[in-house]
């Protein structure tokens, strides 16, 4: 059975399968999710919180997404381009969107090394 991130709140249910999930961004005590389809929600939770539900949730799946810094977690799936010095990331399907987010240069220097890490 394919898992589904299940987010709830006093007045909604989102339900939404881990690869329609691009990015989600800190926004003080909110948060922003960003789909594959363009889409973006607004969430009443801080990213801490989003990130123990996709580990309680979603279990080894989960592991498709990373925090980087205090400000994002990433779908590893989409990651396209690193660009350090400019503190630039692009996630992109390369066919249907292209999403850039800016990062700490500390963050994107430890992504960048992991990826390098998982191909040797």
């Amino acid at each position: 059975m394919v898992k589904h991130l299940i987010i709830s709140t006093s007045l909604d249910l989102v339900r939404i399968a881990p690869e329609s999930i691009v990015y989600i961004a800190s926004d003080g005590n909110y948060s922003t999710l960003v789909q594959t389809d363009g889409e973006v929600r607004m969430l009443s939770f801080q990213l801490g919180q989003i990130e123990k539900m996709i580990t309680f949730q979603l279990g080894n799946e989960g592991s498709v997404f990373i925090r980087i810094g205090k400000s994002l977690i990433i779908n590893r799936s989409y990651i396209y381009y690193i660009n350090v010095p400019k503190q630039k990331l692009i996630l992109s399907d390369v066919a249907t969107f292209n999403h850039t987010v800016a990062a700490s240069k500390e963050a994107l220097k430890q992504l960048k090394e992991l990826l390098e890490k998982e191909v040797k």
